[in-house]
């Protein structure tokens, strides 16, 4: 198992290690965080230019405000720090943007560079697919190095110890942003206002992005064995499919395996949700010319 894993934990240990000119600065930015952030700003520009395109279509230009980068950068921060901020006060810490400037200040400079790129390739099977494994690798990380140790290093043993926080800050933290994003609708060309978010629609629940959270941050406790809960779960869970005795002590998998499997489990779901959006699941048949056409009631 871990041999298998092997190559997906080097790409880990690549992708995190501190890269120049930042690294002259003395700021911790890898890789990841720089592919990370390149993704979610080119992300937020397609949605705000289909959301345009869909808007003219329907009702012109009227209601259409002029684009703002100050919008933009706004709309960025808040998807990635508006789940922090609410989670913050409930687990008695700062929020990290109150603490250090660096990361808000590089998602701010490779928005000003997306907007400012003369265009974006719109969203497409050909692209969409192997940016999902990439979606994998850097969700994986959000909810398995930043997430954890918010919840598991926390000053209060009650929050500490409590697998109950964990699963809700993980929830809370990875949706937060995008929640409040849908519900002052920053995405929308036309002046802000109040919606219903997706997530609160009819069966808005089943989205990958809001389950998955708390789901692959609750895997990687499970497997790494990051509060007592999740220890004595592990033990019961591999008694009870015959995998240890019952005196036998579960060894808990090392955190980089952990990261890998959540990894992996998380871009075949970005996959497969790529695959259904897309529409590459569906197989079409050739139907003969001359065959009669039955209407469907």
């Amino acid at each position: 198992m871990l041999e298998l894993l092997s190559p997906l934990t080097g790409i880990y240990t690549y992708s995190l290690k501190p890269i120049a000119p930042f690294t002259w600065l003395g700021w911790n930015i890898s890789t990841l965080d720089v592919v990370a952030t390149f993704r979610l700003c080119i992300v937020l520009r397609q949605l705000r230019e289909v959301m345009l395109k869909n808007h003219v279509s329907k009702k012109g230009t009227g209601n259409v405000e002029q684009s703002s980068f100050v919008k933009n950068a706004a709309t960025t921060l808040l998807v990635v720090y508006g789940g922090e901020a609410v989670a913050a006060p409930f687990l008695g810490i700062p929020p990290s943007f109150m603490i250090s400037g660096v990361v808000p200040g590089l998602y701010t400079l490779i928005q000003a560079i997306v907007d400012y790129l003369p265009n974006v390739p719109a969203p497409s099977a050909e692209t969409e697919l192997p940016l999902a494994i990439v979606d994998g690798f850097t969700r994986a990380y959000l909810l398995c190095n930043l997430i954890p140790p918010v919840v598991t290093a926390n000053p209060s043993p009650l929050i500490s110890s409590s697998p109950w926080s964990l699963l809700v800050s993980s929830l809370l933290i990875a949706n937060g942003g995008f929640f409040m994003t849908n519900l002052f609708s920053f995405l929308s060309p036309t002046p802000l206002s109040v919606q219903t978010p997706p997530e609160l629609q009819a069966y808005g629940w089943t989205t990958i992005d809001l389950w998955c959270a708390p789901v692959i941050t609750g895997l990687y406790a499970l497997l790494t064995h990051a509060q007592p809960f999740w220890a004595d779960l592990h033990a019961v869970l591999s008694g009870a499919l015959g995998s240890t005795s019952v005196s036998e002590v579960v060894k808990p998998l090392d955190p980089e395996s952990a990261r890998a499997v959540c990894a992996f489990i998380l871009s075949t779901l970005f996959v497969g949700r790529t695959t259904k959006n897309f529409g590459l699941w569906k197989k079409q048949f050739p139907q003969p010319s001359s065959a009669p056409k039955e209407k469907i009631q």
